[in-house]
């Protein structure tokens, strides 16, 4: 991109570059085997277009350009719910996903900077293999480490982390062993090796360049092997699950008109009849917030008509619902699922002394917590629910048939390092979980990308904790997920249904729910601190740009 001759042409392309890279965290419009290539190949023109900048600067404002068009594109179904269900003005609303997209380019602007500053005397330059792999080895890092900040800071927004891209392919298997920001860092080292090798013309360092390349192809054939090891062995008998999709539109679900209507809804799809003798549910699981009102709120006998389709189906009901408790004389409010059964009693239900009962505790901001300062912009959208207390980070599984379930409310499973919380073994609540369980209602973006992204983020969890992943949505993706990625089972979006699976618990720990994120952000540390003290060193002695 020669942008001293046209920079309105560079500017565009990279917006466009940007625009592209947005579509390779789900499949659709793209196929799925197209996802890790995209991703490659668009951060693979980045690289080369930061390596080449006249400076500093200039390299941050491709990251800024990219990053911009990349975030507006892949998250512009927040603008559905700010506008179509929240009521904010339409010009607020695409103003509030551009700001959000703007602040969340920065961090690639940030990595594409800190990746030029580090590389500026090496890059150009006549070099051996070992500086190839050094400065692509960088790039990753600075990539790497600007992804984890973004799903850090401010309770964090890790939402198209690049690793995504990866959930199927050659990397995929890498995934159980360093988790999403692994796959982060191999797959940019991968687009920085690739970068390298289309600049190499231009300073003889072909073979260099190709031996970069080499290495990224090696980490992708020892995926491969990694792909064929099985993490986790087999727990406990199978047991039949119904998951529940009421795709109760988001303007009933609130309506105290018809809010009755939807649970309703629930009811008659839960108290179905198995399709075969044999495949009763022991097990039936239902959204987020499926009970739209505080427990206490709710009339005893809409409890007794949930008590008795638990006893009629013979099975454990696990449903979201927002829970008022009052401890030591505070009013505590908190985004739940609880679990019970037939003989579960009125007064547990109603006072949510429940033995089965999960509290959020990764709360979204503005729509479960209010950011300090923000509260009228929260006052100017119509969104029920929003002010809510945090749960404990690791809380009681849920004990249903000789398997623990670990729940988690919608965004939380984002977090993939509060997610293993759950899977170790804790010394106050005994053994990790053997099912994870994912409750949402993703009807605030519509039939948008983000429930398609959503389930990709699930499979990621899955793959990392060897662990099968159940997840009832209210409007989409309601799906069982294998210990190994694969979706087993989906719903169609925005159809009403039940899906009725044999689920498969699992034991048995992965490197990446023993060590975490550790061992990633320990090599990313370390190959910026010696890209930082290597950085005067230039090869053969000789002089490299280094222009702020």
């Amino acid at each position: 991109m020669k942008h001293a001759h046209s920079p309105w042409l560079y500017s565009a392309g990279l917006l466009a570059l940007g625009a592209i890279h947005a579509l390779a965290f789900a499949p659709g419009p793209l196929p799925s085997w197209t996802l890790p290539f995209v991703d490659i190949f668009t951060l693979a023109v980045l690289a080369k277009v930061v390596f080449q900048s006249s400076s500093v600067l200039r390299a941050a404002g491709a990251g800024l350009l990219l990053g911009l068009a990349n975030f507006s594109v892949g998250v512009y179904w927040l603008y559905i719910s700010m506008h179509s269900f929240g009521g904010l003005a339409a010009p607020l609303a695409a103003g509030a996903v551009l700001i959000l997209a703007f602040v969340l380019a920065l961090f690639i602007t940030l990595a594409s900077a800190l990746a030029r500053w580090l590389s500026a005397r090496h890059l150009g330059l006549p070099a051996n293999y070992r500086w190839h792999l050094l400065i692509a080895a960088v790039w990753a890092s600075c990539w790497t480490a600007t992804e984890w900040l973004r799903g850090t800071l401010f309770t964090g927004f890790p939402w198209l982390n690049i690793g995504y891209a990866h959930v199927e392919g050659v990397l995929a298997g890498w995934a159980p062993v360093v988790g999403v920001y692994g796959l982060a860092w191999l797959s940019a080292f991968a687009a920085g090796a690739v970068a390298l090798l289309a600049g190499a013309k231009d300073n003889q360092n072909d073979a260099a360049a190709a031996i970069t390349v080499g290495a990224a192809i090696v980490t992708g054939l020892v995926g491969i092997l990694l792909g064929h090891i099985g993490w986790s062995q087999p727990h406990g008998e199978p047991m039949v699950i119904r998951l529940v999709q009421g795709n109760v539109p988001q303007t009933e679900k609130f309506d105290p008109s018809r809010m009755l209507q939807g649970i309703e809804s629930y009811m008659r799809l839960a108290a179905l009849a198995p399709k075969e003798p044999d495949g009763a549910p022991s097990l039936i699981v239902l959204p987020e917030t499926v009970m739209p009102v505080f427990q206490d709120r709710i009339a005893p006998q809409i409890w007794e008509q949930w008590l008795h389709i638990a006893k009629e189906r013979n099975a454990t009901i696990l449903m979201g619902i927002p829970l008022h408790r009052n401890l030591n004389g505070q009013d505590q409010y908190t985004n739940s699922a609880i679990g019970f059964n037939a003989s579960t009693s009125l007064s547990q239900l109603g006072a949510a002394t429940l033995p089965m009962a999960y509290d959020k505790h990764h709360l979204v901001p503005f729509g479960e917590f209010i950011p300090w300062g923000f509260r009228w912009f929260v006052h100017a959208m119509q969104i029920p629910l929003g002010d809510f207390n945090r749960g404990a980070p690791r809380q009681r599984l849920f004990q249903i048939n000789g398997q623990a379930f670990s729940p988690d409310i919608c965004y939380e499973d984002v977090f993939g390092e509060e997610i293993i919380r759950s899977v170790r073994d804790s010394e106050v609540y005994g053994p990790g979980a053997n099912i994870l369980v994912n409750v949402s209602n993703l009807a605030w973006f519509g039939n948008s990308w983000a429930l398609r992204q959503h389930l990709q983020i699930s499979r990621m969890r899955a793959l990392e904790t060897a662990r099968p992943m159940i997840r009832a949505t209210n409007t989409g993706m309601t799906a069982a997920i294998a210990p190994d990625g694969r979706v087993r089972a989906a719903l169609d979006p925005l159809h009403k249904g039940v899906l009725d699976v044999e689920v498969q618990g699992a034991t048995g720990l992965t490197p990446y729910v023993r060590w975490g994120n550790w061992p990633v952000l320990a090599w990313t540390g370390l190959f910026l601190l010696w890209g930082w003290a290597l950085r005067k060193r230039v090869p053969g002695g000789q002089q490299g740009d280094d222009t702020p």
